[in-house]
């Protein structure tokens, strides 16, 4: 691996590290561009390329992984976890979780209950699966390269 190659990795994983820190907050591509020092084109390729999917995907998947939590295990309603996860509208919300997930904000409340089991465990078990006939890949580090290589 060049040098080049190990400087770009590292401003994408600082840039990732941002989003994952700030989900919450008013984040958009240009803000996160400037974190990896990169211009925002080329920062969405070279994420795109690294991760399997956009920058703004992979932020909209963290609010969902997190509203999952949210409404797994504790009371607050819907609109409550839509702004406290990041969303600004509850419509843009209910969809996004829905195409993630597979079913509404509030239908998998209903069929979810707070779960007991080791953090590894429930890590790996409240990982947003894809909706049927969506053909998106998981954005794990690694992953979009060993896809490209099949």
């Amino acid at each position: 691996m060049t040098w080049k190659v190990e400087d770009l990795n590292r401003r994408l994983l600082r840039a990732r590290d941002a989003m994952d820190r700030a989900y919450a907050e008013p984040l958009d591509v240009p803000a996160v561009a400037v974190v990896a020092c990169l211009s925002e084109a080329h920062f969405i390729r070279s994420f795109r390329t690294c991760f399997g999917e956009t920058p703004h995907r992979y932020l909209q998947r963290r609010r969902v992984e997190r509203a999952m939590f949210l409404l797994r295990e504790t009371e607050r309603c819907v609109t409550d976890v839509c702004f406290d996860v990041g969303f600004t509208s509850l419509g843009t919300f209910s969809r996004t979780f829905r195409a993630i997930v597979g079913e509404t904000p509030s239908a998998y409340r209903l069929g979810h209950e707070p779960i007991e089991a080791p953090h590894c465990f429930q890590m790996a078990a409240t990982r947003p699966r894809l909706a049927a006939g969506v053909a998106v890949r998981s954005s794990s580090f690694g992953e979009a390269s060993a896809a490209k290589a099949r």
